[in-house]
């Protein structure tokens, strides 16, 4: 039997993250990981993936309808779908190596198998043979999958998760997404580029609707002239497979009823918590009303020694936030004041335009009844913008009226997801609008852009048009 301070299972982002944090505080640390490679959903077939095929489409999409703008001409724009999948595998490939040499050099022990909690303090992981270590600190770490919807059964061919839409091994002619949230936008980008008739049908009024409405109209809005048909308040009832052609049937909520044929559909409508005969029932784990592991404020099970973070227990499925949790836990594990701020947790969408946000939208501040003042810039005032030829969207700055306090921040626009952390920074030590405000920004940068909506929070904007 393997001793160890702490066992982690799940080597996602959560996991990974509190291996090399928990080897650094001098914890001797296992890390149970089912596949091969490191890095979990995130780096395997989620985040990292997505993110190089939104790459290659986007110079692809350059090239086709932009470049000509620029004096950049070609004779003919064509793309290789093969080597743009072999690029994005290779990305993989080096990140997820990446992690296996930080773990090596950390010294933690890595377990390729099943991890399963039988006991408290005890875990057996099942691979090639089976294992048992003993544990002070056992730390559930085991991710999300996507969430299916039961009239709407997915068979990893025509009817499709991210994970089978990130390795299509031709461009679908139809593509219907259900969903219009971040993946369903994200993937719907990557197949309209390349010549898919995308239609995104959302249950909602809006898409990506924790965003407020000014922000998602201008995503709607950029989406559409990139190719993306929407249909919003209406639901997908069922769905036929006849002859390899899907046919969905839509309804709407005024009640209107029509079909849709496409080649694939993609169910994007969120993901749920793994937890997979990942620990004995007998040990009695309790959960949240939404089916989540249920923690307290030290991130610490009603088990005993056994704790758990990420997607898993209840906030944002985003990989920094289980990334911090990760840290936060094994320090206080350790003895040390981990701490994270769930109320400047960013959240981007990468789109192209990106729309990137943390904090209280505008809408969610004044439902709570907070006075706020609004700033607003638009990227078609911003000479770099121009410069560049990225004038789509806007920064929009939410301060309290009473105190000038940063509230929240939204942004769309090129970058976005860069953007905003310097909203982040500024909110993390509870920081106004001034504060922005007064701080020197390079020029010609994207952004000053958010400099002139901090001015703008106080009417004294210089560059608004």
């Amino acid at each position: 039997m393997s001793q160890f301070d702490l066992t982690i299972i799940g080597a996602g982002p959560a996991g990974y993250v509190a291996a090399i944090r928990a080897a650094q505080l001098g914890l001797k640390t296992a890390l149970v990981e089912k596949n091969k490679t490191l890095g979990g959903t995130c780096l395997n077939i989620g985040c990292i993936p997505s993110k190089a095929l939104l790459a290659s489409t986007e110079h692809f999409h350059f090239a086709q309808k932009k470049a000509a703008a620029h004096g950049i001409l070609f004779d003919q724009v064509s793309f290789d779908l093969a080597k743009m999948q072999s690029r994005k595998d290779a990305v993989v490939k080096q990140l997820t190596g990446g992690i296996d040499i930080l773990v090596k050099k950390n010294g933690i022990t890595r377990f390729n198998g099943i991890g399963r909690i039988i006991a408290p303090g005890k875990v057996t992981v099942t691979g090639s043979h089976t294992e048992e270590i003993d544990s002070r600190f056992i730390l559930l770490a085991t991710g999300s999958v996507p969430s299916t919807l039961p009239n709407l059964p997915v068979d990893g061919q025509n009817v499709v998760t991210s994970t089978e839409a990130l390795s299509f091994s031709e461009v679908p002619k139809r593509l219907l997404v259900i969903g219009g949230g971040a993946i369903g936008l994200e993937l719907g980008s990557v197949w309209a580029r390349l010549g898919s008739a995308v239609t995104v049908v959302e249950f909602l009024p809006r898409i990506a609707a924790f965003y407020d409405p000014d922000v998602t109209t201008a995503l709607q809005k950029a989406l559409t002239a990139e190719g993306i048909t929407f249909q919003l308040d209406t639901a997908v009832e069922s769905i036929q497979v006849k002859k390899g052609v899907v046919i969905a049937s839509l309804k709407a909520k005024d009640g209107t009823t029509s079909k849709l044929e496409a080649d694939k559909v993609l169910v994007a409508v969120g993901r749920k918590p793994f937890l997979d005969d990942i620990i004995d029932p007998a040990l009695g784990l309790a959960f949240t009303p939404r089916g989540q592991v249920a923690v307290d404020a030290h991130y610490a099970t009603n088990i005993p020694g056994v704790y758990a973070i990420g997607d898993i227990i209840p906030g944002p499925m985003l990989a920094h936030k289980a990334e911090d949790e990760g840290v936060a836990c094994v320090e206080r594990l350790a003895g040390k004041a981990g701490h994270v701020n769930y109320d400047i947790i960013p959240n981007v969408i990468y789109t192209d335009p990106e729309v990137a946000s943390v904090g209280l939208t505008e809408g969610a501040a004044r439902e709570k009844g907070i006075a706020v003042n609004v700033g607003k810039f638009i990227f078609k005032a911003s000479g770099r913008a121009i410069a560049a030829d990225h004038t789509d969207g806007f920064v929009k700055i939410v301060a309290d009226a009473a105190n000038d306090r940063l509230l929240g921040a939204q942004i769309i626009a090129t970058g976005a997801g860069e953007l905003i952390a310097e909203v982040v920074s500024v909110m993390e030590f509870g920081g106004s609008a001034e504060d922005i405000a007064r701080t020197v920004h390079s020029h010609p940068t994207m952004s000053e852009s958010v400099k002139e909506a901090a001015l703008a929070v106080a009417k004294r904007s210089i560059h608004s048009i």
